[in-house]
């Protein structure tokens, strides 16, 4: 990963470090499928639930994106693919989803119903996870990005 990420130090003027890599969903599979979407240009929003940010959060103590910030997109087996640059958050219950968000997020039917319906279901599972249940209208963080590396990315430099 720091060699990806110093790459993309030496081919622009950020610099220090990224806010978090991290891996899309809560399997390998689902890590790559939505790695492989960020690559294409589908993918260009995410969702996370605020639950997950926090010094008392499962994810220990990861910091929510802000406008600026820079990640590295992880696959599955932990290798980098595209560090994303945030454009836009935003913090509302999971029902404010419009279709655009779902649209741009580049999931399934990319509809809002599909969305709901399927965030819905992984927020369910990965809330029983680690012992604790979702609720059905959760307060959730919305981000949408751009890939900024690597430069033969759709949004690249």
């Amino acid at each position: 990963m720091a060699a990806f990420w110093a790459a993309y130090v030496a081919a622009s003027s950020v610099r220090g470090e990224p806010l978090e890599a991290f891996a899309f969903g809560d399997s390998a599979e689902m890590a790559d499928e939505l790695a492989d979407l960020v690559l294409a240009g589908t993918k260009r929003a995410t969702a996370a639930a605020v639950a997950d940010y926090g010094a008392d959060a499962p994810t220990g103590g990861a910091r929510q994106p802000q406008v600026g910030n820079h990640s590295v997109v992880l696959r599955g087996d932990g290798t980098p693919v595209a560090v994303i640059r945030t454009t836009d958050v935003r913090v509302g219950p999971l029902s404010s989803v419009d279709e655009q968000f779902a649209w741009d997020e580049g999931e399934g039917e990319r509809t809002r119903e599909w969305w709901l319906a399927a965030h819905q279901r992984y927020f369910r599972r990965t809330f029983a996870a680690r012992g604790s249940e979702a609720d059905e209208d959760l307060e959730i963080v919305v981000e949408r990005f751009v890939v900024v590396w690597p430069p033969e990315c759709p949004d690249g430099p």
